[in-house]
């Protein structure tokens, strides 16, 4: 492996239940997806304990899953900056995704 080139096995996770009246729609959306790709790592979205998967920076992953009030997320990364990654997208939803409103219950 060249120099420079080690690839991270940092891992981080972390789980929180969104109590948003509307859950994650178009906004929140947008604004979840965008702060996941500022990270270079991979970041996964489980629902409800569905025991899926979804790409955390897929705009359309993430709407077509229908996050409502009240669903259970698990949010997982691997890659470097991993552990930053899951602090500021948690950070992200306790803050309403930037709305206004206290709207998260963590798990």
């Amino acid at each position: 492996m060249a120099a420079g080139k080690e690839h991270s096995t940092e891992r981080a996770r972390a789980e929180i239940e969104v109590v948003h009246d509307i859950g994650l729609h178009a906004r929140p959306s947008v604004a979840f997806t965008r702060l996941a790709k500022s990270f270079p790592c991979a970041i996964e979205i489980e629902v409800n304990g569905s025991g899926i998967w979804l790409n955390g920076k897929s705009i359309v992953k993430v709407m077509g899953a229908r996050i409502r009030k009240g669903s259970s997320l698990v949010l997982r990364a691997h890659g470097g900056r991993a552990e930053e990654a899951v602090r500021a997208l948690r950070e992200l939803i306790e803050r309403n995704f930037d709305e206004g409103g206290d709207h998260v219950r963590h798990t």
